[in-house]
């Protein structure tokens, strides 16, 4: 008698789970073709092939929508398991995964995208330029403040404030290069530049935050 629920809810899930991404990818599609205003509901559901309710099922109203939306973009290339410090990994090898996650992130054309539509728009709409940086830059800053603190507990680091090294090592992988690539004036780089700069970037901080402890025996 137990395996006619399990057998019900197992097809159930995944079909949920793909209504769920469904929906998303539309979202995200038309946030960024229309803009958060011109943006309904109900273009959503009809988007995504799905019902208005299924929507609301899923996402209470817009604006959780809209930070899902964002959370999913940041996470395709910033898992939350990449802000964990595993045991035996070099932190150089963690800083570096992330390093290459999130210059991938803000260097895809949906980023640029939604950051010139943010930018576009933020004078108009306080609220939703807030609900944008709190899903997205700081929700990784967040993330990054809670590794660093990790990492300076561990002694392989010295850094007596990890919120402020995160704006740090984030600021300095953006770079002029994406800055170039806002504006529109410049391009994307190529795979063995991007990888010189992250590498530089990853060498760079370390060294700014290098335990005293370490250079004691130099």
């Amino acid at each position: 008698m137990s395996d006619n629920p399990l057998n019900t809810a197992s097809p159930g899930r995944p079909k949920d789970m793909a209504k769920r991404q469904a929906i998303l990818e539309s979202a995200k599609s038309l946030f960024l073709d229309k803009g958060y205003a011109n943006t309904s509901m109900d273009a959503v559901a009809l988007a995504a092939g799905v019902s208005k309710l299924t929507v609301y099922s899923h996402f209470t109203d817009k604006e959780t929508l809209f930070t899902a939306a964002v959370v999913a973009k940041c996470e395709e290339q910033l898992p939350v398991m990449y802000f964990e410090l595993p045991e035996g990994m070099p932190v150089e090898t963690v800083l570096l995964n992330i390093a290459r996650g999130f210059h991938r992130l803000i260097n895809s054309e949906e980023s640029v995208n939604l950051h010139r539509l943010m930018m576009t728009t933020g004078n108009q709409d306080v609220k939703l330029s807030q609900i944008f940086f709190n899903a997205g830059p700081m929700r990784m800053l967040q993330g990054m403040e809670r590794l660093l603190g990790k990492i300076h507990q561990g002694g392989a680091l010295s850094i007596d404030t990890p919120f402020k090294a995160a704006e740090h090592f984030f600021c300095l992988l953006k770079g002029t290069a994406n800055f170039r690539l806002l504006y529109g004036c410049g391009g994307q780089l190529s795979a063995q530049e991007a990888e010189e700069h992250v590498q530089d970037v990853v060498k760079l901080f370390m060294r700014a935050y290098r335990s005293t402890g370490l250079d004691s025996t130099a």
